[in-house]
């Protein structure tokens, strides 16, 4: 008999995180839509409240019992075993609500008035507000450093009082500018305070990129996006490397009530088996299309990993990305314009925010995702009014070539 004991991580979130005997069964999880526990004794109750509120910690192996569901549930916990193995170095994850949800507990959780929080830049507009509205009038000072800008970045580390975390967007949405995610650990690790650095994975993960093996210590995902990959719930994730860090997410968590509530747990778990496979087939398709749109006259540019021109981004795609991932990004030379009216024209591919999905989307982000932006901020980021986002999907790109061209005409 064979004792297979490794196995590498498409394997591993098929059969890994759930067992059928304690579902009578059944194959697949059930889902678990109860909001409360009961104890099998009064002791095994007061030792599931000390250990979620960090009273005491669990020993090796144990796993307290379930409380109430805005703590935990079955579902999110199966959920969170299968998410693991998709990400390299993560040992622990956590689900939330929303990708925002995710990125708000992690600040929230790691800030304090006082401190500072050194960003690249351009973020998603939503995480731009949060920034803005929320963490700046709470006290945490924020210090915006464009993505490819390699030196300006290890200088708002090292010189950033009271830094707390460094958080890179890379790609960057949507120029898909690149950050060198070990460079930027590198500096942040020099550091004596040692503050915590956050990737936003959401482009390129869990299958191009892998930020823990690069030295970050936490990666959040928009799980709504290629996680899931139909446009049909919303959810968030964060791993790490050290479970520390996610029993101080989970304990905010409980908190501020951001738990993926059970239904939609059951559904992205059943969505993780196909994430590299669709993943696959959206980066070849973008590849394909970008790559034969390069050069078209009413392009001012393409922005897309392999056309990079710049030797360092270049660099960087080569070094730390595995594929270019499903995201385009295209530059109209007459500006908005034209952006809208190649969007009028398009008949195949719809004109929606989000990404990842298994159908194409295509937005201007100027005036929807990132409209919150100042002019300032606009030009810092290198952010044009004529660029307009593709989220390439899983359909026969060449009808997409062909409806992409068509309305380029």
């Amino acid at each position: 008999m064979s004792n297979i004991v490794h196995v590498r991580p498409g394997t591993a979130v098929i059969t890994r995180g759930y067992d059928p005997a304690l579902s009578l069964g059944s194959a697949r999880p059930a889902v678990f839509r109860s909001s409360t526990y009961v104890f099998p004794t009064p002791e095994a109750a007061a030792r599931a409240f000390d250990i979620v509120s960090g009273r005491v910690p669990p020993v090796d192996g144990e796993s307290p019992d379930l409380i109430y569901s805005r703590i935990s549930h079955p579902n999110a916990e199966i959920l969170e075993d299968h998410l693991v193995p998709l990400e390299p170095g993560a040992t622990e994850a956590a689900v939330f609500n929303s990708g925002m949800a995710a990125i708000m507990t992690a600040f929230f959780t790691f800030a304090r008035p006082g401190s500072t929080i050194v960003h690249t830049s351009p973020l998603y507009g939503g995480t731009t507000q949060l920034i803005h509205e929320f963490l700046e009038p709470f006290g945490v000072n924020s210090v915006p450093v464009h993505a490819g800008e390699g030196d300006a970045l290890d200088a708002a580390i090292r010189d950033a009082a009271d830094l707390c975390i460094v958080f890179i967007e890379t790609p960057a949405n949507p120029t898909l500018v690149m950050t060198d995610i070990r460079r930027a650990a590198a500096a942040a690790s020099a550091r004596p305070d040692k503050p915590v650095v956050m990737v936003d994975n959401t482009f390129l993960g869990p299958v191009f990129q892998h930020p823990i093996p690069l030295g970050a210590d936490l990666v959040l995902y928009s799980a709504t996006k290629y996680l899931s990959g139909f446009s049909d719930l919303i959810a968030g994730v964060a791993l790490a490397r050290d479970p520390h860090l996610i029993a101080r997410l989970r304990a905010r968590r409980v908190l501020f009530g951001n738990i993926l509530q059970p239904d939609e747990c059951w559904m992205l778990d059943g969505r993780l088996p196909t994430v590299t496979l669709r993943m696959n087939r959206q980066s070849k398709n973008a590849q394909r299309i970008a790559e034969r749109l390069a050069g078209h006259p009413r392009l001012e540019a393409v922005f897309y990993p392999t056309l990079f021109r710049d030797p360092d981004q270049f660099r960087i795609y080569q070094s730390q990305c595995d594929h270019p991932g499903g995201i385009v990004s295209l530059v109209f030379r007459d500006g908005r314009p034209a952006a809208f009216d190649f969007l009028r024209k398009l008949q195949l591919a719809k004109n929606a925010v989000s990404l990842g999905g298994v159908e194409t989307l295509v937005c201007h982000p100027r005036s929807t995702t990132h409209s919150s932006m100042t002019e300032a901020e606009v030009r810092a980021a290198g952010l044009s009014d004529g660029l307009v986002r593709l989220s390439i999907g899983v359909e026969d790109w060449r009808d997409l070539l062909a409806d992409i061209e068509s309305a380029l005409d």
